[in-house]
């Protein structure tokens, strides 16, 4: 896997060395709150699950955030599904969005992926319109699906992505 480059992120390989870092930025409250509380071990499950790239979002040469994709290989079924984060205090600066075209240019233009999908809670309000300026539209709410902090459940918005649409 190669390092990418955006109009403002670089995105590379995520190395053991990241880790801690990646967990100390998504233990903020604002990560928390969407993410779930992470520690090592979880990050480096999520970077390294069958099928996944972990890249570590790069921003004025700081490790920033993260971007995950999972891949699925069949050919009947190619598509690409993904995961960000990236540090609080950078929300609303077009980061997110420059990390995920950047990765989805790659994921479609070389992977040869023709579809993405993202399912952020249906209450992120913020991400949901990340997604939408790079291209995805909501397809469907999945109902009690993702374990909120302290232990209700919340729905996420199923959101995808065809090659052409990206923005």
């Amino acid at each position: 896997m190669r390092e990418l480059h955006g109009a403002r992120v670089r995105l590379r390989p995520v190395a053991d060395a990241d880790i801690p870092l990646l967990t100390a930025l998504a233990a903020d409250p604002e990560i928390v709150r969407w993410w779930g509380d992470n520690d090592e071990d979880a990050i480096r499950m999520e970077v390294c699950a069958p099928r996944a790239t972990g890249w570590a979002v790069e921003v004025a040469g700081e490790v920033s955030g993260l971007v995950v994709a999972t891949e699925e290989p069949d050919p009947d079924y190619r598509s690409v599904e993904l995961d960000i984060f990236v540090a609080a205090p950078l929300h609303g600066r077009g980061i997110g969005a420059d990390a995920l075209r950047t990765a989805l240019r790659h994921l479609c233009g070389e992977r040869d992926h023709h579809r993405a999908v993202i399912v952020p809670a249906a209450e992120n309000e913020r991400a949901i319109r990340c997604y939408q300026r790079v291209g995805f539209r909501p397809v469907g709410v999945l109902r009690q699906a993702d374990r909120a902090p302290g232990g209700g459940w919340r729905d996420a918005l199923v959101m995808d992505l065809l090659a052409a649409e990206l923005r």
